[in-house]
């Protein structure tokens, strides 16, 4: 079966939709850079087994990242500083003033 551009566009697209899903900041932000540079550095392949193979590989990378967003979901964790809203940072500046 031949992988055509939609079909690689909605993998591509359903990737990126996935891991922002993900509660925790440093599995989120590491699943999109990891996204974005496989499908960046994949751009330019042209044989059909190896876009089949990558597009294989894509479909088991999401299934993988939707299975850990459900468990990930279940153990909440605090948000780390870099999430947190930037009225409350605006609010402890002005204190230490």
């Amino acid at each position: 079966m031949a992988c055509t551009r939609n079909q690689i566009l909605n993998l591509y697209r359903n990737l990126i939709r996935e891991s922002k899903k993900w509660n925790t900041y440093n599995f989120r932000m590491y699943a999109l850079r990891k996204i974005r540079q496989e499908f960046q550095q994949n751009k330019t392949l042209q044989d059909e087994k190896e876009i089949e193979q990558f597009f294989q590989k894509g479909q088991e990378a999401l299934e993988l990242i939707k299975r850990q967003v459900i468990i990930g979901n279940l153990y909440g964790t605090r948000p780390l500083i870099i999430e947190t809203n930037t009225s409350s940072k605006s609010k402890c500046n002005n204190k230490l003033v």
